[in-house]
């Protein structure tokens, strides 16, 4: 089954999304660059920091702590001991563009905990034959919001109809490095592609994990705790229950369901 992503920094929100099954509490430190970036897009910008690890991180007994630090700098080797320092499970790298960037994140890291890439620029795409060489790499995850910047896409799910998802996909596969994809926003809103379509081409691509979007729960909206509890087992349910239909699927059903975005792209 996929795992499962949610970002925040509060620590009940964190204990609740455990207990629905949740498997990663995500706490976002990025800020270099994202705000002009994402200017244009419909995105959140995390105001999280290191406290946050240190109060969350005990919290958990099922969930690994997944900290994303900001792209590689001259401050990244203090950012990755502080991170390391105050709990996580998993560091994630955004906005890579060179095998050389990469080589120092993984070689400073070493092994202290698990390392996670995220692939979202249009160069680190081009170099990612070279970057699959390097060692030690334990996940990726495909960033569709910066990858569809990267590339003058005009809209985020183009690199599901356009061939670029099944090119990365099958070259990572190759190496069997675990890589997830993207988010998956809340069922019955009448989303194009469906949470449902996009599920399946998760099984198709080869992908491990997906981010709960802010749409699957959205915690700023509900804001009353009972309420975000149920969203959260609700909307699992039924993402667990997709991926048994997925899983059910053929051949031929997945290469339908394949189809079904493209059109949806198209509309």
């Amino acid at each position: 089954m996929l795992k499962l992503l949610f970002i925040t920094n509060n620590p009940q929100i964190a204990a609740v999304a455990e207990k629905a099954g949740v498997n990663r509490i995500w706490i976002d430190l990025e800020t270099l660059g994202k705000a002009q970036r994402q200017k244009n897009m419909n995105t959140v910008l995390s105001r999280h920091s290191i406290s946050d690890i240190e109060r969350i991180s005990p919290l958990l007994s099922q969930a690994d702590m997944l900290v994303r630090i900001n792209p590689w700098n001259s401050r990244s080797k203090q950012e990755i001991d502080q991170v390391i320092e105050s709990g996580a499970d998993i560091i994630m790298l955004p906005y890579w563009k060179t095998p050389e960037e990469v080589e120092s994140f993984i070689s400073y890291v070493h092994n202290r905990c698990k390392t996670l890439l995220l692939l979202e620029t249009r160069k680190g795409v081009e170099c990612l034959h070279e970057v699959l060489e390097i060692p030690f790499i334990d996940e990726f995850h495909i960033g569709l919001n910066d990858l569809s910047i990267s590339y003058g896409y005009h809209d985020m799910f183009e690199p599901f109809v356009n061939g670029l998802l099944d090119e990365i996909s099958s070259l990572i596969n190759k190496v069997n490095i675990p890589f997830g994809i993207g988010g998956i926003g809340q069922f019955g809103l009448g989303l194009s592609p469906s949470p449902e379509e996009l599920i399946a081409e998760h099984y198709r691509l080869g992908s491990t994990a997906v981010i709960l979007s802010r749409t699957f729960c959205n915690v700023e909206k509900l804001r009353d705790m009972q309420i975000i509890e149920e969203t959260l087992n609700r909307n699992i349910a039924k993402l667990r229950e997709t991926e048994k239909w997925a899983l059910s699927l053929n051949q031929q059903e997945m290469k339908a369901n394949h189809e079904r975005v493209i059109n949806a792209f198209s509309r």
